[in-house]
């Protein structure tokens, strides 16, 4: 069977058509990914500057910290020992902990 002269290049149409399906399947998974990334960088930041805040300035000072970062602090410990502090905080879909001490 020939190919008659109106079905030449419908094949590139198909291919076109997937190619671009995919590239727009694969770009919208990358910015998700993405986004998600950059949550955790940030609730991780927050989390280390709220933890350094609150070992010198206590609760409030945490607080203040991790709102400038546009986060929420989800907890906030002292302890086991008195130069000990932990934070927990929340940052878009992402929660990071951090811990300061005195410790050696």
């Amino acid at each position: 069977m020939r190919a008659s002269r109106c079905d030449r290049g419908q094949a590139v149409v198909v291919v076109l058509f997937v190619a671009t399906v995919l590239f727009v399947v694969m770009s919208s998974a990358l910015v998700a990914v993405g986004g998600r990334m950059i949550d955790r960088a940030r609730a991780q930041t927050a989390a280390d500057a709220a933890a350094l805040a609150a070992f010198v300035g206590g609760l409030e000072a945490a607080e203040t910290v991790v709102q400038r970062h546009g986060s929420v602090l989800v907890s906030f410990t002292r302890g086991p020992s008195a130069g000990h502090v932990t934070v927990v905080v929340r940052s878009g879909t992402a929660t990071a902990r951090a811990v300061a001490t005195d410790a050696p």
